[in-house]
């Protein structure tokens, strides 16, 4: 999502399914015990006026996002742009053992005062991003980071996953022109580098929509990317270059969502939701190393 915000929601949705898959050995069995994971991060273009009118119904969306888990093996998925109502029913879907954490998307005015973003029809709740595991989430913590002084305040959510002793973090970074009062203030380099602080160098998960283009040459933003995503961690999709240029999830073409880890990777997925401006990405990883 690079388009300008506003603090108004709504939730739409098709669906349609078309998966690329790069590598991977097998479905994940972490639910039986098997010491790999499935991660998942979706952006499902929640918000209506956030250029999400033509994406469908809030239905579609939520079957999908049960799809990601019953079909696709994601185990623990990050979403944003999403509704609180949404993330409880499709919680609730899945079974008593599944567990969500939401975050609200605030508004802060000119006046310094904030307001949750609402998902604009009644009953939806607030607009925001979440965790959902199928297994119990513990440590559960906000990541202070720098935000627009007006405008979207968006954010950085971890939790612990002791099933399998991982720290998984999702975010959504501000787009560039995200504070209304200095739109051309930076945020993601701040806001990349407390995301990549609040996660252990090798157990760990994280990502979400970080609304930036991978580093590299052609990417005039590179200054804002910190050393360690590519450095001590790998991408889901690998290092970026001419000869393995990274997927596009988003529909113009861009890569905005990442899933970064310290553990080997046995897979990597880009799913074509149907529902969303943006693609789901699946990441499998081995949780039974070191």
């Amino acid at each position: 999502m690079l388009a300008a915000v506003t603090a108004a929601a709504a939730l739409a949705g098709l669906a349609a399914v078309v998966t690329h898959e790069r590598s991977g050995n097998g479905a994940d069995r972490s639910a039986t015990g098997d010491r790999t994971l499935t991660v998942a991060t979706w952006n499902m273009c929640g918000v209506r006026e956030w250029n999400c009118e033509g994406t469908g119904g809030e239905d579609a969306k939520r079957g999908r996002t049960e799809r990601l888990a019953a079909e696709s093996g994601a185990r623990v998925l990050f979403l944003q742009e999403t509704c609180a109502a949404d993330v409880e029913a499709v919680r609730a879907s899945l079974g008593a053992s599944w567990h969500a954490e939401f975050r609200a998307y605030t508004w802060r005015g000119r006046d310094g005062r904030r307001t949750a973003v609402r998902c604009g029809a009644p009953g939806r709740g607030s607009a925001g991003y979440a965790l959902l595991s199928a297994y119990p989430l513990s440590s559960v913590r906000a990541v202070p980071a720098p935000q627009p002084a007006v405008g979207v305040q968006r954010g950085i959510l971890c939790a612990f996953v002791a099933a399998h002793d991982l720290t998984v973090c999702t975010a959504h970074l501000t787009p560039r022109g995200g504070d209304l009062a200095h739109p051309d203030r930076e945020f993601r380099a701040g806001q990349l580098k407390a995301l990549v602080d609040a996660v252990p160098e090798r157990r760990t998960v994280y990502g979400g929509d970080l609304n930036v283009d991978p580093p590299g040459e052609r990417n005039p933003l590179s200054r804002v990317w910190p050393d360690q995503p590519y450095g001590t961690h790998r991408e889901c999709d690998g290092t970026p270059g001419p000869l393995r240029p990274a997927r596009p999830t988003h529909v113009s073409h861009h890569k905005l969502d990442y899933l970064f880890t310290g553990l080997p990777v046995l897979g990597c997925r880009v799913s074509d939701t149907g529902v969303s401006d943006h693609r789901a990405l699946l990441i499998r990883v081995d949780t039974g190393t070191g």
